[in-house]
């Protein structure tokens, strides 16, 4: 390796990226450096594509042309970095490649060094391998070489620097918060961290930076934002991860049609980033809308497929299953699906069965066949005045099936939302060449938990009631709105927001709504409420996935893929083995003793 060191030129080792060069560079000096992608020996004749960040270039050894260079190629293997010099020329015609960005040039190089060597590695560093994901996080400074991967970066790149130019434009100061905290119930479980000089005592690792944001509020900051990494110890899927970086925003002296302004620019500019022109403003619907006419508070409005409501018409049914449900405050609903009246019995069975699997107790079905014929398990159970209703509300036709859900509207909505979604994917009804930006508003301030017999916050204990419910708070927690809003992009929620409670009594009187004693809501959060007491501006801010706002736009299934050094859905980090055991002598500094875990 010394040897290979002195004979590297003293000269610059790069000057040009490969995958910049173009036609208008033929007759220049280049020296560039990279990796080997591919290496052809056709007849004596050795061609290598060289790749860096930019792309890649073809080089060319001869034996007659470079004698010394082609005895270099001889050694070249798959992924080895080489620095090469030369005069960049035109490729003969009938050799372009018009596959590639510079198909159309090609250097001989009159030096070559190979600054490193490579064993052959666990998989090809191409896009178009099938390669195990397992595989690949292992060796994930390998699969960061691929293209697909590299440009998921660059574009997380283009989308970060597009939003902090917007903020700073827009008069946002960017402020770090705190990593060490104290834990406070937000919702998910806290990571925690033991602390070495205060014996049984633990940080925690933020869920979000909502606390300190508004109490940079308090400090008068009055705009701030944070490309703020987040850590939530929860059950993994493609679009979780333990640790994940969200773009948050506070802003103070505000309602919610500033942040929304705010926010609708900010998205505006991220799309631009990956060459998306979006326009705002965005739709709007209330909560109530989004759930009954699409069963979700984050509908995908890409297709038309929407809910309808029949309790009107099944409360007064002698069909019992049904109009005893809405007797009990419950809901019958149902959407109707075009040109599926020649589905099998196996295949109504088969959609029943996906309705149970997403909750529900089972699922009524009424076929319109083309023939006219109209067929239903329970056209027995209804007369021919509900039967013509129903038909009339569906707007149903010949070739359709309408199918029925009944039980809590709770249970109703989510039931249908995820058919919905099914149909919608099943049946190609979504248009994916949509981008359907809008918000959700008026959410609920609590919701039930049902098991723990009280009332939880649907966004977070913060969240300011809607002034005009502010009276019916304690009477009637359920029916109370919040002034909160979620961004919703072709189905899925990119963030959400509200403005917060900026009175220690109403904040106090919110968590007393949640079941906390005033002793408990001044251990956990004394030092915010009492903060309050020094007066406090109104605010209100909203905190934006930014590895699904990627990954969406990447087009990509999973946020893993526009993440540099993901965990897997276990959590671990298959390259670094993280996490792994600590030694008896840092759980002795940190005073932990471990216990056995017996196998189930």
């Amino acid at each position: 390796m010394n040897n290979i060191m002195q004979n590297i030129e003293t000269s610059k080792l790069k000057t040009h990226w490969c995958g910049k060069l173009s036609e208008k560079d033929i007759n220049t000096r280049v020296n560039l450096a990279g990796w080997v992608s591919n290496v052809r020996d056709l007849g004596g004749i050795i061609f290598v594509e060289l790749r860096d960040r930019s792309g890649i270039i073809q080089i060319v050894a001869d034996p007659i042309k470079n004698t010394d260079i082609h005895k270099i190629f001889q050694q070249l293997k798959s992924e080895y970095v080489i620095n090469i010099s030369g005069i960049l020329s035109q490729r003969p015609a009938d050799t372009f490649n018009p596959n590639l960005t510079t198909g159309a040039i090609e250097i001989y190089p009159d030096k070559t060094v190979i600054l490193s060597e490579s064993e052959t590695p666990p998989f090809i560093i191409e896009d178009d391998q099938e390669v195990n994901e397992d595989l690949r996080l292992k060796y994930r400074y390998l699969d960061l070489r691929r293209p697909k991967v590299l440009n998921n970066l660059l574009l997380r790149h283009k989308i970060t620097t597009n939003i902090r130019n917007y903020m700073n434009t827009n008069e946002f100061i960017e402020v770090e918060t705190p990593i060490l905290i104290k834990t406070t119930p937000e919702g998910a479980r806290d990571y925690l961290v033991p602390s070495r000089v205060q014996p049984n005592k633990f940080y925690a690792l933020p869920q979000s930076p909502q606390i300190f944001k508004q109490l940079l509020m308090v400090g008068g900051i009055e705009r701030y934002y944070q490309i703020a990494k987040c850590f939530r110890d929860e059950d993994l899927r493609a679009d979780r991860q333990p640790e994940f970086t969200q773009v948050d925003i506070e802003m103070s002296f505000v309602d919610q049609e500033d942040i929304i302004s705010v926010t609708e620019g900010l998205v505006v500019e991220s799309f631009k980033a990956a060459g998306i022109e979006v326009q705002a403003p965005f739709t709007r619907l209330t909560h109530k809308e989004a759930m009954e006419n699409y069963g979700s508070d984050k509908p995908d409005t890409r297709f038309d497929l929407k809910l309808f409501d029949l309790s009107d018409i099944m409360g007064k049914s002698s069909f019992e299953a049904f109009a005893d449900q809405v007797k009990q405050g419950g809901a019958v609903r149902a959407i109707c699906v075009q040109g599926i009246a020649g589905y099998s019995r196996k295949d109504m069975d088969d959609i029943r069965n996906l309705a149970v699997s997403f909750g529900a107790k089972g699922l009524a079905w009424i076929t319109y066949g083309l023939d006219g014929t109209i067929k239903s398990p329970i056209l027995k159970f209804i007369n021919d005045e509900e039967s013509a209703a129903i038909q009339k509300r569906a707007n149903a036709n010949p070739g359709d099936v309408v199918f029925l859900v009944a039980d809590r509207n709770k249970i109703v909505f989510d039931v249908l939302g995820r058919l919905r979604l099914h149909f919608g994917e099943k049946l190609s009804l979504i248009d994916e060449s949509k981008h359907n930006l809008l918000w959700v508003m008026d959410f609920p301030m609590f919701e039930k938990d049902e098991q723990a017999n009280r009332f939880v916050a649907v966004h977070h204990p913060f969240t300011s009631p809607n002034p005009e419910d502010i009276d019916s708070l304690e009477s009637d927690p359920g029916n109370c709105r919040a002034l909160a809003y979620d961004i919703i992009y072709n189905g899925t929620e990119l963030g959400g927001g509200s403005i917060r409670i900026h009175n220690s009594e109403l904040q106090k009187k919110v968590f007393g709504l949640m079941g906390m004693s005033d002793e408990e809501t001044q251990e956990k959060f004394g030092f915010m409420i009492n903060s309050f007491k020094y007066g406090t501006p109104p605010h209100g801010g909203i905190a934006l996935g930014l590895d699904r706002l990627v990954a969406m736009l990447a087009k990509s299934s999973s946020i893993r893929e526009v993440i540099a050094f993901p965990k897997n859905s276990q959590a671990k980090c298959l390259m670094t083995e993280a996490p792994a055991s600590a030694s008896d002598d840092q759980l002795q500094e940190l005073y932990l003793k471990l216990i056995e875990i017996k196998k189930k």
